[in-house]
This record gives C-alpha cells, structure tokens and sequence, in this order.
C-alpha cells in the first residue's frame, strides 16, 4: 500500500515536472517567434524611415536649391538696377554740370554785353557832343535859339492838326465808351452760389456696425489690401464709429473705391476675388457714368459734335474740384457766361461757348503730364477739334501767353466771374489779401522799385522802378530776380507773371 502510494505520488510528481517544462518550452518557443516577428517589423520600419528620411531631405534639399535660385536671381535683378539707377543719376549729374557751365557762360556773356553797352554809351554822348557843337557852328545859332525856332514852326503846323485830331478823338472816345459799356454789362453777370464740395481728398463710408470693420480688414489684413491694390486709395480704419475714410488724390479712383465698398458691404461677402469683380464692375460703372456727365454737359450748354475723347475728359471733370468749386459745374458757368458775353460784343456764341466749357479740361490730366492746364487743355482740344478759335480761348484764358486774342478775354472774364462770385470758392478774403500783400512785400523789398501792383487775381505783379537807378538790363535782371525770390518764398496756384515797367519822362514848363 506505502509503495503504491510512492508509485503514485512519484509519478505524480514526474508528470508534474513534465507538463512544467513542456508548458516552458512552449512558452519559449512563442516567444522566440513573437521575438523573430518583431525584429521583422522593426527591420521593415527602419528601412521605411530610412526611405522617408531620404526623400525628405532630397526634398528638402530641391527646395534649398530653389530658394537659392530665386534668391541669386533677385540679388542679380536688384544689381542691375541699382546699376542703371546709378547710371541715370551719373547721367542726370552730367546734365546739370552742362547746364550750370552753360548758365555761367550765358552770365560771363551777359556782363561782357553789360560793358559793351556802356562803352556804346559814353561813345554817343561824346559824338551827340561834337554833333551838337558842329550843328551850332554851321547853323550859326545856339541850342536855345533852335530849339525856339523848332517850337515855333511845331506850333504852326499843330494850329492846323487840332481841330482834325479833335474829330478823331471823338470818334474813337465813343468807340472805347460803347467797348465800356459792353464790358461793365458782362461783368454785371451774375449767378447765384452753387454747392460747394468741402472735402477734396478723402471720403466716407458708413457702415451698418462696428463688427464690419473686421471684416474689411480681413484675415491678416488680406482684404484691406486687395481692395487698395485693386482701386489705388488707402483705407483708413481709425475709431470712427460706424465709418470708414477713403484717402486719395485721385478723384475718379477715390470714386470708385467709394462705390465698391459699398456694394461690398451691402452684399456681405467679401474676400479679395470677390474684391477685385466688383471693383472691376465699378470701374465700367463709373467710367459710364463718366461719358454720360461729359454728354449731358455738352448738350446743356448747347455745344454738339464733340469727339468721344473729349466729352470722356469733359466727365472727368465732374469728380474734379478746384478750391472747393465743383470743376463741371464751373465749366458749364463759364460756357453760359461766355456765350452772352460774345453776344454782348457781337462775336460768335458758339465759339465762346465751346472755349467756355473746355477751358478746363486740361485738369482732368495735369497730375499725368507735365505743365499749365491751359497749355495742356490747348493742346488736348487741338488734336480732337480743328478749331484755332476754341484753342485761343483755353489756352489765353489765364492771361499767360504773350498775346491774348477776343477769344481769350471772353473766356477769361467768364472764369473770372464764376469764379470770383460769393461763395464759389473756398480761399477765404483775409488768406487771399495775405498772398496779395504778400507778393506786393517781395516785389517791394528790392532796391530801385517805385511801386507794385497785384492784379489778375494775384496771376501777375507789375512793378514800377526808379529809371535813373535801374537801366532796362537792370530791369531783366530784377525780374528774374523776384521770380526766383517769389518760386522760393511764397505759395500760389498756377502760375504768376512778373513784369518789370521802365519809363521815362521829360518834362519842362512854358513861361
């Protein structure tokens, strides 16, 4: 019984060791597999990072490559053209040196000149001396007494010239008073004060809340900048509440913007291609709106036939304001008023109409050229209307050419009216009288001047001047002078014409 017991328990305890190292050994064979599977997966892992790495830094490296391409190409593109800048500006220095050689050549000439002319001088007092001396040995009488003969012999003829002479007068006394009187009844046309456009730069948009703001703004400000890429006017976005500010000098652009913005608020979508599709919609809007103004100004002051380009120029105007006086409106006053003041003389209306409205066209393009806009609205007119009439009259209606025709006064004297009216104009009365006196005081402040005037609206200064001190070269040289002291010391509009006035008087009494 014990040794069955021992039998049973031995292999009992056999079987247990057995099934012990026969659960290890499967064990251990599991886990040499699961060990052979993962060194697998970790191989294939290792050479697909080594894989990936590699491509990205051949990527990186395409892109490294890039960059430095573009970057030696913009290094080489901004070379050059510092390069050609230095070259313009070595060119434009070479200029200037020629120009100041020349200028100091013209002086060293014009005082050669100088002391040719006093030598000339003293020469024919000296031969009018010996003249005088020998014309009294021949003559056998003194000054005195030929000069009472002379007189003498004046007066008879005179007896019989005066009553014709008296005749004359009258006759050309009632031609200046009806010229008078014409002039006093054109200057007595009035028109009563138009709306005055206060703000010439900028404008005001409104919005429906301070939230849209952000939203012109945009992510990173991409909207804000599409919208003054696409019309050309910043937009200011300060604390105005409810407001946005257009700033631009152009006024047809400034338009624009204007208008586009408010579509784009009304519509609520906005991103910069949808900026940029309305802003282009606006600009054939507006650019309509242009022609059409040009067209209804035209047929108003009943001037027809204008060419396409000119009634375009003409609309521009409307967009256009000059010391708060609206450009169209003051070109159509001018039409009107030069009409009856060539009715008034009896010239042809249509002419002084046509110069009337055109008279300003040149400022819907003198920021784009160089020049007065009356040279440049002459030369607009002369390429599109054959008529050298019309072109007198834009060209002379600032007085600045040396000659000045019919055409120029009328049109002249009809901006002077429009725009010297009440309340047409922004330039106060205390800031005008201060540019006057202000010009008078230059003019004044150089020796040998008598007087000075201002007239023409501050668009020229006559001065008077002392014969005995300042001769007629000296006279030249007075005028360039104020001009350049005036260029340099003083602010005005267009243009002011400087003339310099020498006269000489001799005057003696009868006894």
């Amino acid at each position: 019984m014990v040794i069955n017991v021992l039998v049973y328990f031995s292999s009992f305890i056999i079987g247990l060791v057995l099934g012990g190292m026969a659960t290890f050994l499967s064990r251990r064979i599991m886990m040499d597999r699961q060990i052979r599977i993962a060194q697998r997966k970790a191989v294939r892992m290792a050479t697909a990072a080594r894989n990936e790495a590699k491509e990205v830094t051949d990527q990186a490296r395409e892109e490294a490559n890039k960059i430095k391409a573009g970057a030696d190409a913009e290094y080489r593109e901004r070379r050059s053209e510092l390069q050609r800048q230095e070259n313009r500006v070595a060119q434009k220095g070479e200029t200037i040196d020629r120009k100041l050689e020349s200028l100091e050549h013209r002086e060293r000439n014009l005082a050669n000149k100088e002391k040719g002319v006093e030598t000339i001088r003293t020469h024919l007092e000296e031969a009018r001396s010996r003249q005088l001396q020998q014309l009294e040995l021949i003559s056998g009488m003194s000054t005195a007494e030929a000069k009472q003969s002379l007189l003498e012999n004046i007066e008879i003829e005179l007896q019989g010239e005066a009553s014709r002479r008296i005749h004359e007068w009258e006759d050309k006394l009632r031609e200046e008073a009806d010229k008078k009187a014409q002039e006093v009844l054109s200057q007595a046309i009035q028109r009563s004060a138009s709306e005055i456009v206060t703000e010439t730069t900028v404008a005001v948009v409104p919005l429906p809340s301070d939230e849209m703001k952000g939203r012109l703004i945009g992510r990173e400000g991409r909207n804000i900048r599409a919208l003054e890429q696409a019309t050309g006017v910043d937009l200011i976005i300060d604390d105005t509440p409810e407001a946005v500010t257009l700033s631009g000098f152009d006024p047809v652009r400034r338009e624009i913007a204007r208008l586009a913005l408010t579509k784009l608020i009304l519509d609520g979508r906005i991103h910069p291609a949808r900026i940029e599709e309305v802003v282009a919609k606006t600009k054939e809007e507006v650019e309509a709106t242009i022609y059409s103004a040009g067209e209804q100004a035209a047929y108003q002051v009943g001037v027809p036939g204008l060419r396409p380009d000119l009634i375009r120029l003409l609309g521009r105007l409307k967009y256009r304001t000059s010391y708060g006086q609206n450009v169209l409106a003051h070109s159509i006053e001018v039409a009107y008023l030069a009409g009856m003041i060539a009715s008034e003389l009896g010239a042809n209306v249509a002419t002084a109409k046509k110069a009337g409205v055109l008279h300003d066209i040149g400022k819907a393009v003198d920021r784009e050229v160089e020049g007065t806009h009356a040279a440049i609205g002459a030369d607009l007119v002369n390429q599109w209307d054959k008529s050298p009439e019309v072109v007198q009259g834009i060209a002379e209606h600032h007085l600045e050419t040396d000659t000045t025709s019919i055409w120029g006064f009328i049109t002249s004297a009809a901006d002077a009216i429009s725009s010297a009216r009440p309340g047409a104009r922004r330039e106060s009365l205390e800031g005008y009288l201060k540019r006057l006196r202000a010009l008078e005081d230059i003019a004044n402040s150089f020796k040998g001047v008598e007087k000075s005037y201002a007239i023409q609206a501050g668009r020229e200064i006559r001065i008077l001047v002392k014969p005995e001190e300042i001769d007629d070269l000296g006279a030249m040289r007075l005028a360039r002078d104020i001009v350049k002291k005036v260029e340099g010391g003083l602010e005005y509009p267009g243009q002011i014409k400087v003339t310099v006035l020498r006269e000489t008087r001799a005057v003696d009494y009868a006894k």
